[in-house]
């Protein structure tokens, strides 16, 4: 698997304390990008799946995984087992992506199926500058939405994720 870069304590990529994994590779390239160093798909380090679990083996704090990037549907397969070996250690698995959940579904693609399938709460969407926004709780820009992958799956239809505070209530998501 190619990564860009691990951080093994992180509070901005998701609720808790999460062991965050910037993918290598992003055909996106969206203006302004907080992470433009992994775009480059041949960039970054080389490192086994089962090297990244240990990160968040050694550290029983860490209540989740957060697949970041680049973009991690690239290296889809890849992902899903790292996310499957969390799900079995009892983490919540987030997963960052340019793509709306809408493209995932239709590209009908087995990998990508599999990373959903392995996915807690995906946040959709590229980043747009003109609607950067701080304070909007796990995303950067007001486009991009926190989408409860299990129950939008079992309905049909996207269901965002509640984490249960009013905190996020307040900001409007444009389906574009």
């Amino acid at each position: 698997m190619r990564i860009a870069s691990t951080i093994s304590d992180s509070i901005v990529d998701g609720p808790g304390l999460r062991v965050t994994v910037f993918t290598q590779g992003c055909p996106h390239a969206c203006p302004g990008c907080h992470n433009p160093e992994t775009h480059d798909p041949q960039g970054g380090t080389e490192v086994s799946v089962e090297e990244l679990v240990e990160l968040f083996e050694k550290n029983r704090l860490v209540e989740g995984l957060t697949l970041s990037g680049g973009d991690p549907f690239l290296q889809a397969q890849e992902c899903a087992a790292l996310a499957q070996a969390a799900h079995a250690r009892g983490l919540t698995v987030w997963t960052y992506t340019g793509y709306r959940y809408e493209q995932l579904l239709a590209a009908q693609r087995n990998d990508w199926e599999a990373l959903l399938a392995e996915t807690d709460v995906l946040v959709d969407g590229p980043f747009v500058e003109a609607q950067r926004a701080y304070g909007l709780g796990f995303r950067g820009s007001r486009n991009q939405r926190l989408i409860d992958v299990p129950k939008s799956r079992k309905a049909g239809q996207v269901i965002l994720w509640d984490d249960g505070s009013k905190a996020l209530s307040h900001f409007s998501v444009p389906e574009s």
